[in-house]
């Protein structure tokens, strides 16, 4: 596919995402899923102004639109599964201030499976959606989803003990609801960030360890028992340690799946094959079983939908909650890590140090020849994982080789039990991709 990537259409805002294709876009949602569809967005600056050409597509194509103003992700997501209408939200997630994006959603919450967006693409280039007559276009609703999430999330979490929070919502969507679930929970919240404002003026949308800085801080200076940041639109959430010490995203999602698998008695956590062994580890641990996925969070709600997982998600920051809802959810991570934490009566530093280390090493080599690659690689490593590109299990790591879905690269990823040995395999990988290209 040309237009839709891993998390539907992303580009630069006025230059390759224009308000033209938003509009379009919104007919062939409407020309899909006709009936009442929900749309929202972030706080970029581009935002308002792609949601309202989504919103008349969408009329347009004779289907009523409900406008949800700006809203996280997840709260769309979790309004398109309660009223049980498809969705759009404009958004351009953890992407840079200039990019923004457009991911349509499903009636129950789920993005858009690959398939599903292969149709969608098909409407697209051959402009072949619903044109309503002058009579039948659509009416423009006003709802508020921002409330139903919020106590969602609140009524399926008790706490015992008051937890004193610092939050970097990253001026992004979270501002609207990540404080308010946390002081609904009792508890003593700091924010940083706290303020919309779609220049991202403080830190970049990616809430990455190289920019959260002032709140490892703060989270030491208000003796806080945890940080957390959200991306642009809060369906991530990376975690600070009551020292101030970021927490690699793929411990938490170790710890996450851990304690979910002992809760339920064992069952399947769904992840992609990029995620580290740490999580395996850890899962199998409590007798539970991982299914690796193509690397993108609607491959992996997908499986976890086909498998019944009890839970899954990316090594990102994007933990799935099936019982809430079948896609990343920032708020909700926030809320289980405390409750994790109230349950246990453990620090997050405490719980995180039972969780297997490993040294991890990404990098990336210029590949025009995708297929030759894939060829190749299948025929070197033919006992290998073939999910998404070639990853090859060792005793003490793995090494995974992954030519790129968007751009002209091969991704390759090499972790190990020591550094050492995350080097080597790094080597090892990039030696055998070069071989194949020479």
């Amino acid at each position: 596919m040309s237009l839709f990537g891993t998390n539907g259409v992303r580009g630069i805002a006025n230059e390759e995402l224009t308000a033209e294709m938003a509009l379009d876009l919104g007919k062939v949602i409407a020309t899909l899923k006709p009936g009442k569809i929900a749309v929202a967005c972030d706080t970029r600056i581009s935002s308002q102004m792609l949601k309202c050409a989504v919103l008349a597509g969408i009329m347009s194509a004779g289907s009523d639109a409900i406008d949800l103003g700006v809203a996280p992700t997840p709260a769309l997501q979790f309004y398109a599964k309660s009223k049980r209408v498809a969705g759009v939200i404009v958004t351009a997630s953890h992407n840079p201030r200039e990019y923004n994006g457009i991911k349509f959603v499903q009636e129950n919450g789920a993005e858009f499976f690959r398939e599903m967006d292969e149709i969608s693409e098909r409407i697209f280039m051959s402009k072949s959606f619903k044109i309503a007559k002058w009579n039948e276009v659509g009416s423009l609703l006003r709802d508020d989803c921002i409330e139903l999430y919020v106590n969602a999330i609140v009524e399926s979490v008790s706490l015992d003990k008051k937890y004193r929070i610092v939050v970097d919502c990253g001026n992004g969507a979270g501002c609207f609801t990540t404080p308010e679930i946390l002081k609904r929970l009792d508890c003593e919240v700091y924010g940083i960030n706290c303020n919309p404002d779609g220049r991202f003026p403080a830190r970049e949308p990616e809430p990455v360890e190289r920019s959260l800085n002032l709140l490892k801080k703060a989270v030491v200076d208000f003796k806080a028992d945890l940080g957390v940041a959200h991306d642009g639109d809060a369906d991530r959430a990376v975690f600070v340690n009551e020292k101030g010490e970021f927490v690699s995203e793929d411990a938490m999602l170790a710890l996450i799946a851990k304690h979910y698998v002992e809760k339920h008695g064992g069952g399947i956590v769904v992840t992609p094959v990029s995620s580290s062994r740490c999580v395996e580890d850890a899962v199998k641990s409590v007798g539970g079983e991982v299914v690796y996925t193509a690397v993108g969070s609607p491959v992996v709600a997908k499986v976890m939908l086909e498998k019944n997982a009890v839970f899954g998600g990316e090594g990102n920051g994007g933990l799935i909650f099936p019982e809430h809802l079948l896609a990343r959810d920032g708020g909700m991570s926030v809320a289980k890590v405390l409750q994790l934490l109230d349950e246990t009566g453990k620090t997050l530093s405490e719980l995180v140090s039972e969780i297997p280390r490993y040294y991890m090493i990404k990098g990336k080599v210029e590949c025009r020849n995708k297929e030759k690659v894939l060829e190749e690689l299948r025929k070197k490593f033919p006992d290998a994982n073939h999910v998404d590109g070639v990853r090859i299990d060792f005793e003490k790591g793995w090494l995974l080789i992954r030519p790129s879905g968007t751009e002209p690269i091969a991704r390759i990823y090499a972790e190990g039990k020591s550094k050492e040995k995350a080097e080597e395999l790094y080597a090892e990988g990039v030696r055998v991709l070069k071989q194949i290209l020479s």
